[in-house]
């Protein structure tokens, strides 16, 4: 589609769907009030009498290598009555390798079947909620995983494949068959082929990766702590972030079968993605940055700016990339961490979702197309919004780093300074080891702040630190983030919860069944009070610094590499510091090198390019006047990040 057609297609949208109202209610399903178009779908059919089938469908892969092509598992809950009056209904669909062995949501639910082998009880609200609504609720088991063929290719081919060929079934363009290994076949006459496809993280990263192949028929997505480059999970510029690679993620979610049959995919995965970090083929097929123009769907993206398993310059990239080609899309930020909207805004989530479909699947001018862009807490349960994201007068300022009056403890501001830091690599410190002695000599980390600020200072985007350092070993990682310094309060997002308590009490989201009951525990934000907050992120092998392949270092010469921090959207409150802090290895957070450095930074080729919102005009403002000097106390944060995560699901 060419960009200007996709520019405009929300303000062309609303004009097609009311001169064919009319068309639209013969195809869709809500009953329509004589006095004119639907704002929104009502629960008008029944839950308990849904049309609960299962479905296997072709793929056109052999993964795992027995001569066959792979089929794909597809359970559905559909309205009955639509089907009988002759109307075609559109689908939410939730691709997923997590549905028997790990579980979905907070309450980590699985799928359930009866003696026919018909799903009972289907993870999440979705199907509750909706059905009712007029729409199709399908689960889709990925290739190697529950009741499914093939092989877990983590993102790859294979992964993808699996829920393309569903919407390629749904419209028409793919085989499916009412049994595992049978012949009789199964054609989806009951759908108009309008999908959208939901998630998160590895199922949100699903949607993300079928969406860049450009299938017709995939309306919109909406990826939530998603991953947009595999890369990306596992490494920062060759930094490794776990201590393990796809092999293992393979072998977490593998049904039985796959176990036995995949052992060659899990070869590939090990050769194709070695622990140095390489860039590799294996990363490019994962990659759906890359692909972005084939982009054909819009995108309801949601992530935790404190998402320290899916990490957040995971949607910074894949956003801009998105903007860059027109993308129709909205966006929430929250201050959780790995943490669904369901369990962070309940109420507002199932009623923009509600209203998102509704638009996007069925056609309705309800005017979320007219909202704000961006929906961002700025404190545990407030939120703002933007007109769009990052705002239009957001601009890069280029921040310096300069001596101080103690060794590790300087200024940042906009001058070019000279002089050198220089730090030691301590793998048993992190970020809130060094934001908490910001104002102190360490020599695990070199430091740099504002005075207060004067008045507030936005950032909005994603923000790269140049670093030029000298280090005495052949191998180094560095670490760069920037810091909110003040008294706060803010989500516990390095708790158990990463932002949220679950408590005792639920409440119900559409309709109920002995077996699949849509109530759920309640939560509430999980708070807490610092001195100082860690808002975006940053890794690299200094061996990266030329190239996607890392390179032994030689000691005493300088190098100079660009990091790469997360994105976000925080405000820098009046009377707060901003810092940037250099340092080795960010504990638990990524892994150490081999041998333990001492960098040293040149001054005068160091800085920070951050997106502000009025660019270096506003750091000049907020820093104009600005003259205390702060004692050297000791911050407090959140608690140092748990050892990090390898799966990318929905357990805290």
């Amino acid at each position: 589609m060419p960009k200007s057609v996709r520019r405009t297609r929300f303000m062309t949208w609303r004009p097609l769907a009311t001169a064919a109202v009319a068309a639209l209610m013969a195809a869709f399903l809500v009953p329509v009030a004589a006095h004119g178009a639907p704002r929104e779908s009502a629960p008008v059919y029944s839950y308990a009498n849904a049309i609960r089938e299962s479905v296997w469908v072709d793929t056109g892969l052999d993964g795992d290598n027995d001569g066959k092509h792979d089929r794909v598992a597809v359970d559905i809950v559909r309205p009955a009555e639509p089907a009988r009056q002759g109307h075609k209904v559109p689908v939410i669909m939730d691709a997923s390798p997590y549905y028997s062995c790990c579980g979905r949501g907070n309450e980590s639910q699985k799928k359930t079947y009866d003696a026919n082998g018909h799903v009972v009880q289907m993870p999440l609200f979705y199907d509750n909620y909706f059905v009712p609504r007029g729409y199709a609720f399908v689960g889709v088991d990925l290739a190697g995983t529950d009741r499914s063929d093939g092989c877990v290719d983590v993102g790859g081919r294979s992964d993808i494949q699996s829920a393309k060929a569903v919407i390629d079934w749904l419209n028409g363009r793919a085989k499916g068959y009412t049994s595992r290994t049978g012949t009789t076949t199964a054609r989806a006459t009951w759908t108009n082929g309008r999908t959208g496809m939901i998630g998160k993280s590895w199922d949100g990263t699903i949607a993300n990766g079928v969406a860049a192949t450009g299938v017709r028929g995939l309306k919109t997505i909406v990826p939530i702590s998603a991953i947009s480059s595999w890369y990306d999970y596992y490494f920062a510029k060759g930094a490794p972030l776990y201590d393990s690679g796809p092999d293992w993620l393979s072998g977490y979610v593998d049904s039985p079968d796959a176990t036995a049959k995949c052992a060659s995919v899990q070869r590939k995965l090990v050769d194709g993605a070695p622990r140095s970090g390489d860039w590799t083929p294996l990363w490019t097929e994962r990659d759906y940055v890359k692909d972005a123009a084939k982009v054909r769907a819009s995108v309801f993206l949601v992530h935790g700016m404190q998402d320290l398993n899916v990490r957040t310059k995971n949607f910074g990239q894949w956003w801009d990339a998105l903007a860059r080609h027109g993308v129709a899309r909205k966006i929430w930020l929250s201050q959780t961490g790995h943490v669904d909207p369901f369990d962070f805004r309940r109420a507002a989530w199932v009623d923009t979702l509600h209203r998102w479909f509704d638009h996007e699947l069925l056609g309705y001018d309800n005017g979320v197309d007219r909202e704000p862009m961006a929906d961002i807490e700025r404190h545990p349960d407030q939120w703002s919004t933007s007109a769009v994201w990052p705002p239009r007068t957001t601009s890069a300022a280029t921040l310096r780093p300069g001596a101080g009056a103690r060794a590790g403890v300087g200024t940042l501001g906009l001058t070019r300074r000279s002089g050198t830091e220089t730090f030691t690599d301590d793998p048993t410190h992190g970020e809130t080891d060094w934001a908490a002695h910001i104002d102190q000599p360490t020599a695990d980390k070199a430091g740099f702040t504002t005075g207060p600020l004067t008045r507030d200072l936005r950032l909005s985007g994603s923000s790269k630190v140049t670093v030029t350092a000298t280090p005495t070993t052949p191998t180094a990682y560095l670490s760069a983030v920037l810091v909110d310094l003040g008294p706060d309060t803010i989500r516990d997002f390095a708790g158990s919860g990463e932002g949220i308590n679950t408590l005792t009490d639920r409440t119900c989201w559409g309709a109920s069944t002995a077996g699949d009951s849509s109530c759920y525990k309640v939560t509430e934000a999980a708070r807490t009070d610092v001195g100082y907050d860690v808002v975006s992120r940053g890794w690299a092998d200094l061996g990266n610094h030329a190239s996607d392949k890392g390179a032994v270092l030689t000691p005493g010469k300088a190098y100079t590499i660009t990091l790469d921090l997360a994105a976000t959207d925080h405000v820098v409150p009046k009377g707060h510091r901003l810092a940037l802090i250099v340092a080795g290895t960010d504990k638990d957070l990524i892994d150490p090198p081999a041998d333990t450095p001492t960098l040293t930074l040149d001054l005068s080729r160091t800085s920070a390019r951050v997106p502000l919102v009025g660019g270096a005009d506003a750091f000049a403002r907020a820093t104009k006047g600005s003259t205390a000097i702060p004692a050297a106390s000791v911050l407090d944060g959140v608690r140092a990040p748990r050892t990090a995560l390898r799966v990318p699901g929905d357990n805290h």
